[in-house]
């Protein structure tokens, strides 16, 4: 419960930091997006490349054990 109401007082106080009538950082939230969205794009790449490896290995441990039976 404590984490729901955690939660939700964050995601307020992010939208009023943003907001004109609170501390008007929408430029700066906008800048620090821009700048960080090549760096989170590399790393989501990353995790998908290994995602895919641990399927193809996977599916050809499962091959094998099929094979077996």
């Amino acid at each position: 419960m404590k984490a729901l109401f955690l939660g939700f007082t964050v995601i307020v106080a992010a939208i009023l930091a943003v907001a004109p009538a609170g501390l008007n950082w929408k430029e700066d939230v906008l800048a620090v997006l821009r700048g960080s969205l090549p760096v989170i794009s590399v790393f989501i790449g990353l995790l998908l490349i290994f995602v895919g490896i641990a399927d193809i290995k996977d599916r050809a441990a499962a091959k094998r054990e099929k094979e077996h039976l």
